[in-house]
């Protein structure tokens, strides 16, 4: 038994290496998860990337040099949670749900 030892050994290694090769996280077989995931990581990084250009735009709205008044008062009333005395508001509640139901015969 002494002579095959190393040579079992050896065999195992490479059948384990073999296995890892094909199924393993970055194995031959998972091509295609690897690409479906950076299908989405990139529809992400698009949406992150459209947000960013958007506080980009409101933020050069606000500064002192260049301020829009209507994007100001948007955000004040925002914040604030008033409205112009001129403006129509008009309140949407939703409906409480009902817990007292009748029984059924």
């Amino acid at each position: 038994m002494k002579p095959y030892f190393p040579s079992a050994m050896l065999l195992l290694l490479i059948a384990y290496l073999g296995v890892q090769a094909l199924t393993g996280e970055r194995g031959l077989l998972s091509g295609g998860e690897r690409d479906a995931m950076l299908l989405r990581r990139e529809a992400q990084l698009a949406g992150i990337l459209e947000q960013r250009r958007d506080l980009e735009i409101r933020v050069r709205y606000l500064r002192t040099d260049s301020l829009s008044r209507d994007l100001l008062e948007e955000r004040a009333r925002a914040v604030l949670g008033f409205t112009d005395p001129r403006d129509y508001v008009i309140r949407v509640t939703a409906p409480a749900p009902d817990t007292a139901k009748s029984p059924r015969a």
